[in-house]
């Protein structure tokens, strides 16, 4: 039986443990003092509209770090076009759109997360509403809706007409071919033969030559399915891509200004045609999105699946910490992925991962498993420090091999 002496003695040693702690600084000697940049930084994906120009003016303007990653993630989430976010999204195996994000805020050293929220657009704005107006980190499914409803947020269908034709298209071509079974990183799991129900895809993301003849009859095969079905003449080669290569796009943006103020965020309608509930990397703080106000910030695209296992963002950020360049940092994390197939072309082949990273002062890159889309352009980002431009992604693996 401990006695008040006891208990008074233990929590004298308990406080001197507490006060002896190294801060990060202490802790990580290899980390230099990291200056702010002389200009702002963004780095994110291509979108196709005004708003990294726009975001960028809100940083010389001094607005707030997330602010500024919210503006651009908006833009997508309101475009019907993308397919990968917000309204417009591709919907889950039960034609249902359901959403993921996350967000974190230097400054304050914040986070906050939401996951498969159906009816709300703008799953970035209800992540950093959890952030601000909740004492938890990550709300999900139904509690997040009524969670967003109740500050205001309004209801709506957001599964678009384009987006339900693609759906039913996959329905009706590719029923066996989904998420269900054991993945192909089980022992005993899905094969990469040719054609295999594999992570619900036949065809690899990154196929090489030996796929073309398969790839030319599925798509004239896919492409009259389409025009029964109503979709539009000019529509159907990007329906029978998303058939093809199921989307695993995401809009991930990482700032810094010239404070060296930063934040991250990451927005999602996730993988395409996913057992409903599921949850990718996207609203996992550490792995779809990391940033620590000391080092920096990174976020993901791709696979979520193969990044959770490597808790990708943060692996990258302390990496940096340790002293490696955010390249450097980037091509471990995919290394890493790489790894967890042992090598396995015949299986990374099915995988696709980009990281996005800044540094505290200014450095940047953008981090690819493959060099190249499936269609063999090389993969690409967009990055603004003072003159937006799209730059060519560091890449782990060379996408024109064949085996």
């Amino acid at each position: 039986m401990m006695t008040r002496r006891d208990f008074l003695s233990q929590a004298a040693v308990t406080a001197a443990g507490l006060v002896s702690i190294p801060s990060p600084a202490q802790s990580a000697e290899s980390v230099k003092h990291l200056a702010p940049p002389q200009k702002p930084v963004i780095v994110t994906r291509e979108t196709g509209d005004n708003t990294i120009d726009e975001a960028y003016k809100m940083l010389l303007d001094g607005a707030d770090t997330l602010d500024v990653c919210n503006h651009i993630c908006m833009g997508r989430e309101d475009d019907p076009n993308d397919r990968s976010v917000g309204y417009g999204g591709l919907p889950n195996e039960d034609g249902i759109v359901e959403l993921d994000a996350c967000c974190m805020h230097g400054p304050t050293r914040t986070a906050g997360s939401v996951g498969a929220i159906q009816n709300i657009r703008h799953a970035s704005l209800v992540a950093r509403l959890i952030m601000e107006r909740s004492g938890h980190v990550m709300l999900t499914g139904l509690g997040a809706e009524h969670f967003a409803v109740m500050y205001g947020f309004k209801r709506e269908d957001l599964l678009t007409d384009d987006a339900r034709k693609m759906w039913l298209l996959w329905k009706e071509s590719r029923s066996s071919q989904n998420f269900w079974g054991p993945p192909m990183s089980a022992p005993g799991g899905k094969d990469a033969n040719p054609a295999p129900s594999l992570n619900h895809s036949a065809i690899p993301l990154h196929p090489g030559p030996k796929w073309a003849e398969l790839i030319r009859a599925r798509s004239q095969q896919l492409t009259a399915m389409a025009a029964d079905l109503g979709i539009p003449e000019h529509k159907r080669a990007t329906a029978v891509n998303q058939i093809l290569w199921p989307t695993t796009g995401t809009i991930h943006v990482s700032v810094v200004n010239t404070k060296g103020e930063m934040s991250g965020a990451t927005s999602t309608s996730g993988q395409a045609f996913k057992i409903a509930g599921r949850l990718g990397d996207s609203p996992i703080i550490g792995a779809g999105c990391y940033t620590d106000q000391d080092i920096g910030s990174a976020g993901a695209t791709g696979s979520g699946e193969e990044n959770m296992k490597v808790s990708g963002a943060h692996t990258i950020v302390e990496l940096m910490r340790q002293g490696m360049s955010p390249k450097d940092a980037g091509l471990e994390a995919l290394r890493r992925i790489a790894r967890n197939y042992n090598g396995d072309m015949t299986k990374l082949r099915y995988l696709d991962m980009i990281y996005y990273i800044v540094r505290k002062d200014g450095a940047y890159a953008d981090c690819s498993l493959w060099s190249t889309t499936a269609s063999g352009t090389p993969k690409v980002f967009v990055v603004h420090n003072g003159a937006k431009r799209i730059e060519n992604c560091a890449f782990l693996l060379t996408g024109t091999t064949t085996n």
